[in-house]
Formats: C-alpha cells, sequence, structure tokens
C-alpha cells in the first residue's frame, strides 16, 4: 500500500527518480481521472447542474493532471541524469511521451538527482 507523503511525492514533488513501470502506471492514473470525468460529463444532458459539476470537475483534473504529469516526467528524466527543464516537453505531447520515456534505461546508481530509482533525492 503507498503512503501518503509517498503517494503525494510521486505525483507533485519535482524531486528524485522514477523508473520506466513505476512512470508508466502513475502516468496512467491522471489519465483514467481526465477520461473518467468526460465520460461523465458526455452521460448528463447539456445544460444541467451535473453536465456543469462534471465539466468543472474536468478542468480541475485537466489542471491538477498537467502539474502530476510533469512532475513524472521530471522524476523520469531524472533518472537517467537529465534536467527538470527536460520535462516541459511533457507539456507539448502528453500521452506520447508517456510511452517513449517508457523505453528508456534507468541510470545504475546514484546520479545528482538520487542515489536510487523510485525515491525522493535526499537532502
Amino acid at each position: 500500500m503507498l503512503d501518503r507523503p509517498r503517494f503525494l511525492w510521486l505525483f507533485f514533488s519535482l524531486s528524485g527518480r522514477v523508473n520506466p513501470s513505476a512512470y508508466v502506471l502513475a502516468g496512467l492514473l491522471p489519465l483514467l481521472v481526465q477520461l473518467f470525468l468526460l465520460y461523465q460529463f458526455s452521460r448528463t444532458p447539456l445544460g444541467t447542474a451535473a453536465s456543469q459539476y462534471w465539466a468543472l470537475a474536468w478542468w480541475i483534473a485537466v489542471v491538477v493532471s498537467t502539474w502530476s504529469t510533469f512532475a513524472l516526467t521530471a522524476k523520469r528524466f531524472h533518472d537517467f541524469g537529465k534536467p527538470t527543464y527536460y520535462a516541459l516537453i511533457s507539456l507539448i505531447v502528453g500521452a506520447i511521451l508517456l510511452i517513449i520515456l517508457a523505453f528508456f534505461k534507468s541510470d545504475p546508481g546514484p546520479n545528482p538527482y538520487g542515489k536510487r530509482t523510485n525515491a525522493p533525492a535526499e537532502s
């Protein structure tokens, strides 16, 4: 079970590294949340209070998932020694980058962004 500090680190922190499998699995969660909310919106009649609720929920999810995708991608780039600003590309190509970065191997051993993968960087 993933505890709360670790969950928050995984989706919202720019510190540390993640390996390819953790990156793909964690990257699917924001995408699935967005798709679920979009599905719920499409099921409700337009102009109703329910449709406005689902539309608002979807926009909130888009904002939150954009940051979490950026943070995950930054940690994935950290895993092979690249700086955070490389993750800006995730804002342009999004889900395609999720697939591409899954095929890059991690740097063995420590690098400037952490001693090991799937953990925050130690201060």
